[in-house]
């Protein structure tokens, strides 16, 4: 099971262009808001036609400009579960299963269905009698009743409520753990992807930024567009000043690594969780490796922990924020400045 894919698509100012493989995994097309992985996902289904490329799901041409291939979506063997699901809303959830099965679907099959997804009691009702979840699971059983070659799911889980999401996800999980078939997953939540996914492929605007294993991309993003859509909170434009120095000039700080820099280095980042940070009398402090003193610009209380957002005592225009825990956020809000040490191993070293 795999899918080739190298196309490109132009809309207006807008240029898609994308070239990726995956094998049998749940890879993860990550990225903000009309970045292009949508767009991704229909050229691959057949719903919209790419300009030029080519596109291959288990060694079968399904597109390819310059050979004049261009299969009709019914003909492609793609499984494709929209964001909304798209049940048929004038069918009943057995005949929703049937919609996927051809001409004479079998009800033994769709009863095996009706049980796989736990929907039943649920055959008879219509898309406006079931929850979100519900919904879900009629869409995911639709689809893999067509016996598919690939799945493609588009933010599957961004229609539900906080609590449904995460016991959806769940579910979700134990699916694609059985299916042994490649799966594209469409989404811009990052928890999404670490918890339900292989690899992950990070498009911006519409151009691919980095391919890299789950937990290496979240502990080692490779550019700072990355970073950013990985969660890190803190990035600064940078420069190299030598093989194991680097200065950040949104901070005004100055780093030490025992990595080498290489030459294409742009950017210093540094996730919120990883920064070191104590009281500090005032400015003139000694200073060790790695450390800074920053002034105490404001405090965000969250639910459970609260971000602390310091700048630079002098020069410097960005940020920096910290996240504590709320007791000792209070505390240290309530200095002039701080002391703050970020690690060798907790910087992110970006193009």
């Amino acid at each position: 099971m795999s899918i080739e894919v190298n196309i490109q698509k132009k809309i207006g100012n807008f240029h898609l262009k994308v070239d990726f493989c995956a094998e049998q995994e749940v890879f993860a097309l990550l990225g903000a808001s009309g970045c292009g992985k949508s767009m991704t996902l229909k050229c691959i289904a057949g719903i919209e036609t790419p300009d030029e490329g080519r596109i291959v799901i288990n060694d079968r041409v399904v597109f390819d400009s310059g050979a004049r291939i261009n299969l009709r979506p019914q003909k492609r063997k793609v499984g494709y579960m929209f964001q909304d699901y798209a049940l048929f809303p004038n069918l009943t959830v057995e005949q929703n299963i049937m919609s996927g099965m051809g001409k004479k679907p079998s009800c033994q099959v769709v009863d095996s269905f009706v049980e796989k997804f736990q929907l039943q009691g649920l055959e008879k009702h219509l898309p406006t009698q079931l929850s979100g979840g519900q919904k879900q699971r009629v869409a995911l059983a639709r689809m893999m009743a067509a016996e598919p070659d690939i799945l493609l799911l588009d933010e599957p889980l961004s229609a539900l409520d906080s609590y449904l999401k995460w016991q959806m996800e769940e579910e979700l999980l134990e699916i694609l753990e059985k299916v042994n078939k490649t799966v594209l997953f469409v989404s811009h939540s990052r928890d999404e992807v670490y918890h339900l996914c292989d690899r992950v492929c990070v498009i911006n605007q519409g151009h691919i930024e980095t391919i890299q294993e789950k937990k290496e991309f979240f502990r080692n993003p490779k550019t700072a567009a990355a970073a950013r859509i990985s969660g890190c909170r803190n990035i600064s434009a940078a420069s190299r000043i030598s093989e194991h120095k680097v200065r950040a000039h949104d901070w005004n700080m100055v780093f030490v690594t025992k990595r080498e820099i290489p030459e294409n280095f742009a950017y210093i980042g540094a996730r919120a969780h990883d920064i070191k940070i104590s009281a500090a009398e005032s400015m003139e402090i000694l200073l060790g490796e790695n450390e800074a003193v920053l002034k105490v610009d404001h405090l965000l209380e969250q639910q459970f922990e609260s971000e602390l957002v310091l700048c630079p005592a002098e020069g410097g225009k960005g940020q920096v924020r910290v996240l504590l825990d709320k007791q000792k956020a209070k505390e240290l809000a309530e200095e002039a400045f701080v002391k703050v040490y970020i690690p060798d191993d907790a910087l992110l070293l970006l193009t």
